[in-house]
């Protein structure tokens, strides 16, 4: 439990920094602040910690990046955390680019869950948000349906005047294969634009968006997950809203760390406080336990974005 009485369950380990492409509210124009592979977990490294927390009572687990397929040894790495015996669950998050060669040998491996970044079905609109190619992630989340994951959700950044047109469609999209959509609202962590708070958009506002298309009710058979998410039906398909700035009470329920790519555990996203679990890993220091017992009591109640945050690490060096 943490000081808030919030049984803390759920760890998203970073693998690396790096990413294939280059989203706007994720990564800052220009940001050349990449660990070096020296820096990096190594996948030992990362199995270790993860070990470690399942004696704590962790059990949910999600491998996130930057882009985490850009790790030559994502697949090695998913299958020794699947082997470990306290692991129940484990996800990964992705931009899909490079799922079409690996959703077979992730879901071989002992992934269950896969989070796709989908930001819109224009091809101009998501090149313009990602620099990547639509092609590519729509080839990605079609190898993600056919290998046959228990959870794909598909997710989308609200960025308004850029891809707020593209709420219809990318709910049809999902619907027609069965995947959750969520929309999600803008972030203040890609510090120095070109994306800044011109372009928020409430998941209020864009329920008004999706509403003007048929009607949204309350989904009381929520799709697997361990997410914010709040999920609506609409025509029968599950629609997930993530207002991580505008709910008053989106921290209630919080149950997660998470690990950077280079070792920091940080308590909240939207706060800056984060342990060195170097030391411990290399025996200079308090034990990988101790530092996550740390980490759990170190965890405040709510973020800071509201508060004029200012951002020291951007999305893509903490970690999606």
């Amino acid at each position: 439990m943490d000081p808030f009485g919030r049984h803390i369950d759920y760890l998203r380990v970073s693998v690396t920094d790096r990413c294939n492409e280059r989203c706007l509210y994720c990564m800052p124009k220009g940001y050349k602040g990449w660990a070096g592979h020296s820096d990096h977990l190594t996948a030992d490294e990362i199995v270790r910690i993860i070990d470690q927390s399942t004696t704590l009572g962790f059990r949910k687990f999600r491998l996130t990046g930057g882009e985490p397929l850009v790790r030559k040894d994502i697949v090695e790495i998913a299958r020794r955390v699947w082997e470990l015996p306290g692991v129940q669950t484990l996800g990964i998050s992705t931009n899909g680019v490079l799922l079409k060669d690996l959703a077979v040998p992730l879901k071989q491996a002992g992934v269950r869950s896969v989070n796709i970044s989908l930001d819109a079905l224009d091809a101009d609109i998501y090149r313009k948000l990602t620099g990547g190619r639509l092609d590519a992630a729509l080839d990605g989340i079609g190898a993600a349906k056919a290998a046959g994951f228990e959870v794909v959700k598909l997710n989308c950044v609200l960025l308004r005047g850029v891809n707020d047109d593209q709420i219809p469609a990318l709910v049809k999209f999902g619907a027609a294969l069965g995947m959750p959509v969520r929309f999600i609202e803008l972030m203040p962590l890609a510090p120095g634009g070109p994306v800044d708070e011109r372009h928020f958009m409430s998941i209020t506002e864009a329920m008004a968006r999706l509403a003007e298309h048929g009607p949204l009710e309350p989904a009381h058979d929520k799709p697997h997950g361990h997410g914010p998410a709040r999920y609506y039906k609409f025509r029968g398909a599950h629609v997930g809203f993530i207002g991580s700035i505008t709910c008053a009470d989106f921290c209630k329920d919080c149950n997660k760390l998470r690990l950077t790519a280079d070792g920091k555990l940080r308590p909240c996203l939207g706060r800056h406080g984060e342990i060195d679990l170097m030391p411990a890993l290399r025996g200079e220091g308090a034990s990988v336990t101790d530092a996550l017992h740390e980490a759990i009591a170190n965890k405040p109640e709510n973020h800071a974005f509201a508060d004029d945050f200012q951002v020291n690490r951007p999305m893509t060096a903490i970690g999606g």
